[in-house]
């Protein structure tokens, strides 16, 4: 729990271009600071700023997130703790499209599977958004807010204000992002307009430094147009309660309980007449279209912490998440409106998990770090009929239900250098993931219109690296190999009745990341970070579909506190390996793609302590260019298509952040 004194305390401020691994496996970030490219409008647009993360491309928002080339489930994100889950079959909005990054208080990664307590899963990493309570010693009150203008009519509005007693607190956020559609480095408009908006309120009792006990409440919506396809995303609308319980230095051996429950709502609409002048397409969509899948998701977790010895350290606990998915829709929104027909449940999932992970201190050096987790799965699949590009058919898995107990686990040794702030690691891990929505209701079987009976995921990886964090030197190493059974593999080389397939391979991934910054004098910093993945399918022999190529970056920032200025180049190689039409649940390969490099400049003024105006250039030459995993354009009337949505142009932007 963080503490506030009346006036509000304020860190210093600098442009994050590439956050670091602070400590074995995890990179932690705050997204209040300002940073460069421009300051991230949704979840996904931030985390690309880490090393090892990639985006995949759609419109203007709502991109999904990939690690290590792996997407979907496989990157586990929560907020606050609490998981989220989209509901469009499509995947226009990912649990990052719910996200407003500068309305958190830190970002924590943890790379691959080396822990057990944040649900089920995560056998590419965890993502926590999380804001931090504040316990107010006497009366006061702290605001933060930030304005960003840029071009293409981009506008954020945010406010957090925070009031409150040294027995309570109440927390009230809001944010706002607006974009018209952008052009790319040929001065084309893409198809990439949006608007977003959210709302949070959080009400804490804190009686004492030991116990906290919040109430919460959000909501949100939006619309966004997308580039990559014939709808697009009309409503984003999330309602979410939320409680959670601490009590700290409970006894010497029972050092602290925490609990959690929560509720969110999703209610989404896609449609190809809002955000674009409607076009008919005579052999899918000849008339204005619509579809509206909503989806409810509850959960809750009870962890307790213990000293299970002077040396040890354990944490036990228990978590649960269910959700049910339906949809309705309307091939003639003049005729038969959306808003008029009954919803239809398509599917039910329920996890129940316990875990328990231990860290033990062997000697002042050396420690080791353990985790197990057992996961009891169930899933129902609620579909009477599958709407199949063939029309509809009967669905052969209708009413059929899985039950699965998977287990997962790790274990890592941490060894800190003798006079020297460095840690070095190594760690495997073992994890099993049940399938998720996209990947058994939304694709075909291999001999089947349905999915369902595609079998969980085997996931054993090691990883092992090196962290130094001096005073003038940060450094981080990391390396992982990674060996996959049964990988969910989504395949649209072989459809059935016109439906991509999902199937079972087996599979290996290798690769890493490094990054370093470095202060030669005082006020300058030298950074830079390079990142690379490797996949190959070894069941067919040929490359795994959706990697990203070897990527760096480098930068050279000022800062005296008062003024500060830099510049980032970042640089992307070509990649040659790819499988055509073969990739996850959001995309496909579609071929090759030549490597760029692209130049950014910002610079920084702060002219009082809780003032400070951020510029900067993005794009500097107006560079042409996608990203090898973004999705391939799609016709839109007045836009001119593209083999893949291409990225933004030149754009400027100016940001002010004001905090008392």
């Amino acid at each position: 729990m963080e503490k506030v004194d009346a006036g509000g305390h304020l860190t210093d401020e600098v442009v994050v271009t590439a956050p670091r691994e602070a400590e074995p496996l995890t990179v932690r970030s705050d997204p209040k600071q300002p940073r460069q490219p421009m300051p991230a409008h949704d979840g996904a647009d931030y985390l690309k700023s880490i090393p090892g993360f990639s985006v995949i491309r759609k419109g203007g928002a709502d991109g999904d997130p990939v690690f290590r080339g792996m997407a979907g489930s496989r990157l586990n994100i929560l907020l606050d703790g609490e998981t989220i889950l989209g509901g469009c079959p499509q995947r226009m909005d990912p649990p990052t499209a719910y996200i407003y990054p500068g309305a958190y208080d830190e970002l924590t990664v943890l790379k691959g599977p080396q822990t057990v307590a944040y649900g089920p899963g995560n056998s590419a990493g965890v993502v926590l958004f999380e804001r931090k309570p504040a316990r107010f010693e006497e009366a006061g009150m702290k605001v933060n807010s930030t304005l960003t203008v840029g071009s293409f009519g981009r506008n954020d509005e945010m406010a957090d204000v925070r009031a409150g007693l040294g027995v309570g607190y109440i927390q009230m956020n809001g944010t706002r992002s607006h974009s018209n559609d952008y052009r790319d480095g040929n001065g084309n408009r893409v198809h990439s307009k949006y608007t977003r908006w959210s709302s949070n309120v959080a009400i804490g009792w804190t009686p004492g430094d030991d116990t906290l006990l919040e109430l919460s409440a959000a909501k949100s919506d939006g619309k966004a147009a997308y580039a990559d396809r014939l709808m697009d995303g009309a409503r984003f609308t999330r309602d979410n309660i939320g409680m959670k319980f601490r009590q700290n230095h409970i006894s010497p051996v029972l050092m602290n309980i925490e609990a959690q429950a929560y509720y969110n709502y999703i209610d989404h609409v896609m449609d190809n007449y809002s955000l674009r002048p409607f076009t008919p397409v005579p052999m899918s969509m000849p008339n204005p279209a619509a579809s509206n899948p909503d989806r409810k998701t509850v959960g809750g977790k009870l962890m307790a912490g213990l000293a299970a010895g002077d040396a040890t350290d354990a944490r036990i606990g228990i978590d649960m998440q269910q959700n049910t998915h339906r949809n309705r829709m309307t091939a003639n929104e003049l005729t038969r409106p959306y808003e008029a027909m009954a919803r239809s449940e398509d599917a039910r999932f329920s996890n129940y998990g316990v875990f328990a992970d231990v860290t033990h201190e062997l000697t002042a050096n050396d420690r080791l770090l353990t985790g197990m987790r057992i996961d009891q799965w169930h899933a129902e699949d609620r579909r009477r009929m599958v709407m199949s590009m063939m029309g509809s058919v009967m669905n052969p898995t209708y009413n059929q239900r899985r039950n699965e107990l998977l287990s997962s686990g790790f274990g890592r040794y941490e060894h800190d250098l003798e006079g020297m702030p460095a840690t070095l690691y190594i760690g495997i891990g073992h994890n099993k993931r049940f399938p998720d929505y996209w990947e058994l209701i939304s694709k075909a079987g291999t001999a089947s219109v349905s999915a369902f009976n595609t079998r969980a995921e085997k996931t054993t990886q090691v990883d092992a690296g090196l962290t130094v964090n001096g005073d003038d030197v940060q450094l981080s190493l990391s390396g992982f190999y990674n060996r996959i059974n049964d990988f969910n593999l989504i395949d649209a080389s072989r459809l059935v009745m016109g439906m991509a397939v999902n199937r079972n391979i087996n599979a290996t991934t290798m690769g890493g990341e490094a990054s370093m910054a470095y202060r030669p004098v005082r006020h300058w910093k030298v950074n830079g970070a390079i990142s690379y993945v490797y996949g190959k399918n070894d069941s067919d022999g040929v490359a795994l579909g959706q990697m990203p190529p070897l990527e760096g970056h480098l930068g050279l920032d000022y800062d005296d506190s008062t003024y500060s200025a830099g510049a980032l180049l970042r640089m992307v190689a070509t990649q040659g390996r790819f499988a055509a039409n073969q990739g996850n649940i959001v995309g496909q390969d579609i071929g090759r793609t030549g490597g760029f490099a692209v130049t950014s400049l910002h610079a920084g003024w702060k002219p009082v302590r809780n003032l400070q105006i951020t510029a900067g250039i993005d794009n500097l030459f107006d560079k042409v260019y996608a990203e090898h995993i973004s999705r391939a354009g799609s016709t839109v009337a007045g836009y001119v298509s593209t083999t893949r949505v291409n990225e933004m142009g030149r754009s400027l932007w100016l940001s002010a952040n004001l905090t008392y």
